[in-house]
């Protein structure tokens, strides 16, 4: 698990950007977890963009990034609920709920989310 660095670019008075790790340490179609806080995002690189969802499942405690991603789907390891990284949707059951998504960037060739305050 990776740690990001905090409190880097207040955006507003709800949210701010975070550093997360150099672009070059991700791979393609890959999920990354991070620990940002008490927080626990995922972090995909799929066609060279960079995506950011909550890395824990919305039906049951499991971690994301412990699935299968294919595409633009993250499969949870536990009962198998799918989830669209672009959008955060329910692709398969048994989640009904969505997934949170956040907004990323890169800058510099650092890769930043965007995090609402807790």
């Amino acid at each position: 698990m990776i740690t990001a660095e905090k409190n880097i670019d207040t955006v507003s008075q709800n949210s701010e950007w975070i550093i997360l790790c150099p672009i070059s340490d991700l791979q393609e179609d890959t999920v990354v977890p991070f620990e940002i806080g008490d927080r626990r995002v995922a972090i995909y690189l799929i066609d060279n963009i960079v995506y950011a969802t909550n890395n824990v499942c919305s039906h049951a405690f499991a971690l994301l990034s412990d699935g299968w991603l294919e595409g633009t789907l993250i499969e949870c390891p536990l009962h198998g609920a799918q989830f669209e990284i672009t959008s955060g949707e329910v692709v398969q059951g048994p989640a009904e709920c969505p997934i949170t998504v956040f907004e990323t960037k890169v800058e510099g060739g650092q890769v930043l989310v965007r995090l609402p305050e807790a």
